[in-house]
């Protein structure tokens, strides 16, 4: 078994114990919650690998750091203090010393650069994609694209309650549209803006791409699994910036070809479009009607959070 594999077995034990002691049921798995230790739980190879860095390299550097600096602190306050020392010592150099806490640094964080440029260039884009998501963020709202679906697009905003505030279940996390992705499928994600910095951020896939005006910049996402997954534009970008977030189901391969077709049918009416998602939700076992609540929502207004 490699490290990374390694990595990952270790991690779902952790979320399993995590589980059972937070009492985070499967509903929860995708997203934030109260208590929570450590990142979301991997539903990608990108994440996989930047789990990697973090637990089985950075993790125990800075805690082999961490008690070497301790462990000198309480040696120096105790062999060193004022009692034990009234007349302090006057030597100031030492060459082996200063050469010592000079290179071990520069190892350390060599050691640290090489993992983490194989890291940048490996999640930097896809070399042979299977489909593109196009993204562009709007205040405050996104809009997305398939290219390879033959003219499905639509906006994806924060679902609100009757009142017209953002609300939403999870709250200010469901959005009226989700984007649907294949599992097992690489799939080359393109981002660019309308108007200000946004930018796209799904932890779970270890996604995070800035979009900007003038520029269509890239990433990519393997799912390697089902569910519904949630993320949030993490860059300020105006008064409502909090309510941009972000909702992802990924499903089976035959699930998204059903998906895409009803999607394309349905063009720009929203009621027939929310229909869509019918099949993908009924599967899910959280007991709510979110299709319901998406062609009411949408009956009443398409224009929300402005």
């Amino acid at each position: 078994m490699g490290l990374a594999a390694r990595a990952i077995a270790r991690r779902g034990a952790w979320g399993a114990l995590a589980s059972i002691v937070l009492g985070a049921g499967a509903a929860r798995a995708e997203q934030a919650y109260d208590w929570q230790l450590g990142f979301q739980p991997s539903a990608s190879v990108v994440r996989d690998h930047i789990d990697f860095l973090h637990d089985d390299i950075l993790l125990p550097i800075i805690t082999v750091i961490s008690l070497f600096v301790l462990g000198l602190l309480l040696w120096v306050m105790i062999r060193f203090n004022a009692k034990r020392n009234p007349v302090p010592s006057k030597i100031s150099h030492n060459t082996t010393l200063e050469i010592l806490w000079t290179l071990v640094p520069i190892l350390i964080l060599v050691g640290i650069a090489i993992p983490s440029f194989k890291l940048l260039y490996f999640e930097d884009k896809a070399e042979h994609a299977d489909m593109t998501l196009k993204v562009t963020g709007h205040q405050w709202y996104w809009s997305y694209e398939y290219p390879d679906q033959n003219g499905v697009a639509f906006d994806s905003r924060i679902v609100t309650d009757n009142n017209g505030e953002p609300g939403g279940n999870p709250r200010l996390l469901q959005v009226d549209f989700p984007v649907v992705l294949p599992v097992n499928t690489t799939t080359r994600i393109l981002v660019a803006g309308t108007d200000v910095i946004h930018s796209w951020f799904v932890p779970s896939f270890g996604v995070q791409e800035y979009a900007v005006v003038g520029r269509t910049n890239e990433s990519w996402v393997k799912i390697d699994r089902e569910g519904t997954f949630y993320g949030q534009c993490n860059q300020i970008c105006g008064v409502n910036h909090p309510f941009m977030p972000i909702e992802v189901k990924a499903v089976s391969a035959d699930k998204f070809k059903t998906w895409s077709a009803c999607a394309k049918a349905a063009a720009d009416d929203d009621k027939k479009r929310a229909a869509c998602y019918g099949p993908i939700e009924a599967a899910e076992t959280d007991g709510t009607d979110k299709d319901a609540a998406r062609v009411a929502a949408n009956a009443a207004s398409t224009d929300v959070v402005k």
